[in-house]
């Protein structure tokens, strides 16, 4: 154009965009000059001052010692409680011997237990045998109760043989014999108290059998102004049962029940037609 400054651009670049960057390298030198003149802004004080710093490390410290006392004192009991845990396993195991030396003397004793019961039981066997044996040695035996003391005089087999023909009515044939004839115990010159009886083992057994037999059927017999009675002789065991079972007859008769007492000491029962035998009265 006419007037204009001719156009030097060698780089073909529009001119805004030439002028801005001619401005810029005109202003860089000023900006690096601040960049490097300036310095950095000041630190700012902390906000707690060393005393507080101090106190509370002091803090800290204390705290950490009295955790350090407290866990001595936890090491201090856990000792303890290590040493009482080996005097329990101690005693445990002291027990433990002891309950296993009282097991054996237990196992020791129930053996013991069991032997005895067997020995017991063989006692009573022998017992009961030994009480059989005396019964039927005495089987010959008749016991007279209520003949007055010194009644029988000097000759007392005599006394008997002729008082037992009187009182029984029996004739026998050959006359009875006895073996031998006894009071039992001391005599008594008391007339007031109770006559011991009289003792008398036969000769025949079948004369005693005849006499018991009589004697069941017609006793109490009449002596004069005395009632006598003829038993037959058992040993104490057995006198104890006969005892015994015949208590129980007036119970057996409010049940309407049916009894028999049987030599020695034997008690049948019957109720309803079922009949039973007892040989103990506890049963």
């Amino acid at each position: 154009m006419p007037g204009s400054k001719p156009n030097h651009n060698p780089t073909g670049k529009p001119a805004c965009q030439l002028l801005f960057s001619e401005a810029l390298h005109q202003k860089r030198p000023t900006s690096m000059a601040a960049e490097i003149h300036t310095s950095p802004p000041p630190i700012q004080p902390a906000t707690t001052s060393d005393k507080e710093q101090s106190a509370t490390m002091e803090r800290i410290l204390h705290e950490i010692a009295a955790v350090s006392r407290r866990i001595e004192g936890i090491d201090a009991s856990i000792s303890s409680l290590t040493l009482e845990t080996k005097s329990m396993r101690l005693d445990i195991a002291g027990f433990q011997s002891r309950v296993t030396g009282l097991e054996r003397r237990m196992g020791s004793l129930e053996k013991q237990m069991a032997t005895s019961q067997d020995r017991d039981q063989d006692l009573l066997y022998l017992k009961r045998k030994l009480t059989d044996l005396e019964d039927r040695s005495r089987r010959d035996n008749i016991c007279l109760l209520g003949i007055p003391e010194n009644e029988e005089g000097t000759d007392i087999q005599a006394f008997l043989s002729s008082t037992l023909s009187k009182l029984t009515s029996l004739n026998f044939d050959p006359p009875v014999e006895f073996q031998r004839v006894h009071r039992v115990g001391p005599k008594r010159s008391d007339t007031s108290v109770r006559p011991s009886p009289i003792i008398g083992c036969l000769l025949r057994h079948n004369q005693t059998r005849q006499i018991l037999q009589t004697a069941r059927s017609h006793s109490p017999f009449q002596l004069g102004q005395h009632d006598i009675r003829i038993t037959a002789d058992y040993s104490k065991d057995t006198n104890k049962r006969r005892k015994a079972f015949l208590a129980l007859r007036p119970r057996l008769r409010q049940l309407e029940m049916k009894y028999g007492l049987f030599d020695p000491a034997r008690m049948w029962v019957t109720k309803n037609r079922v009949s039973r035998d007892f040989y103990n009265p506890k049963n």
